[in-house]
């Protein structure tokens, strides 16, 4: 089976701490064809709670299919400005 590295970032964090899921470093088991917005899903978030989806440090959608050994980074938004472009989350 395939698994994936997850990590969440700013008040994700205390929202999945609150539904007693780990957010950080965590390794998650995904099926064939799973997407980023089905791995959002299955850990009880929205995906208007988050504004950006980084997978092996670049940015991504939501319908982007995961592979073995990805590394999935989710932030919430509110990221600030600066930030924000270096992050490739606006150009």
């Amino acid at each position: 089976m395939a698994t994936i590295v997850f990590n969440a970032f700013s008040f994700l964090q205390k929202k999945l701490k609150e539904k007693n899921r780990q957010y950080s470093n965590v390794n998650i088991n995904i099926s064939q064809e799973e997407t980023v917005e089905d791995i959002i899903t299955r850990l009880g978030l929205k995906t208007d709670d988050i504004e950006a989806v980084f997978i092996n440090g670049r940015i991504q959608s939501f319908d982007t299919i995961l592979c073995d050994k990805d590394r999935v980074a989710v932030f919430p938004p509110g990221i600030p400005g600066p930030y924000r472009v270096l992050l490739g989350i606006v150009k």
